[in-house]
């Protein structure tokens, strides 16, 4: 049997192929879960009003091996600063913002295996307390490019990885300003930003990675890797 990866749909205003609105998931992704032996499964995003019931969604989980928390558009920085919205900003959504912020915090609480990517990141951090720098200024640096990332010792990104440094993909413009509670850098770029997370009290594995993974999975084996030690943590605790 697969392990069930749950995966937040990211919501989407047109799709050809469907004629109306939609909820999707990178296809890259999924990909990169199913060579792990994971059966990723897209939850659709219910928080209305911006507010997720946490009961029930402890509830929804319940039935699940591991999380993973996907890239997209970026939080609203009304939860997590009194600062005017910056003009980098773009693709908001309350409903979203809501649902991804409480379900990183009953992963986190239900202590199942959890990988966190881009915006999953800043997700995870926000949701345990922390803040973003809403934007980095010169999207050269980090926006649409591989860059070097240099994991640090001692954590599962290390397991999975090795602490030499790799080619990263990057798409992003902020990035980890306040560290949210616990939250220890597993990974930094060359000028210093944040490129990944851990939480070492955390009971169940968990990584989180501020670039894409799953652009070059299929033929990177350090980027897979991720991916693999996902399942394989999904499977121990199936």
């Amino acid at each position: 049997m697969r392990p069930l990866v749950a995966i937040p749909a990211r919501f989407a205003a047109t799709t050809s192929a469907l004629r109306y609105a939609a909820e999707v998931n990178a296809r890259a992704l999924l990909d990169a879960v199913w060579r792990a032996g994971g059966e990723p499964v897209s939850l659709h995003p219910h928080a209305p009003g911006g507010t997720a019931d946490p009961a029930a969604l402890a509830d929804r989980l319940a039935r699940f091996d591991a999380v993973l928390l996907p890239g997209g558009g970026d939080l609203s920085p009304a939860r997590y600063t009194d600062e005017p919205v910056h003009a980098g900003v773009y693709d908001m959504d309350a409903e979203q913002d809501g649902f991804d912020l409480e379900l990183a915090r009953q992963a986190v609480a239900l202590g199942l295996p959890l990988l966190a990517v881009c915006r999953g990141l800043q997700v995870l951090n926000v949701a345990l307390g922390g803040t973003l720098e809403q934007d980095m200024g010169d999207p050269g640096h980090h926006r649409h490019l591989r860059h070097r990332v240099t994991p640090a010792p001692g954590g599962p990104l290390a397991a999975a990885l090795g602490t030499a440094g790799l080619d990263a993909s990057c798409y992003h413009h902020q990035r980890v300003a306040r560290l949210g509670a616990g939250l220890r850098p597993a990974a930094r770029a060359a000028d210093g930003t944040v490129e990944a997370l851990e939480l070492p009290a955390a009971t169940g594995w968990l990584t989180a990675v501020q670039w894409h993974p799953e652009d070059t999975a299929d033929r990177d084996p350090r980027q897979q890797a991720l991916f693999d030690a996902l399942v394989e943590q999904a499977r121990a605790e199936n």
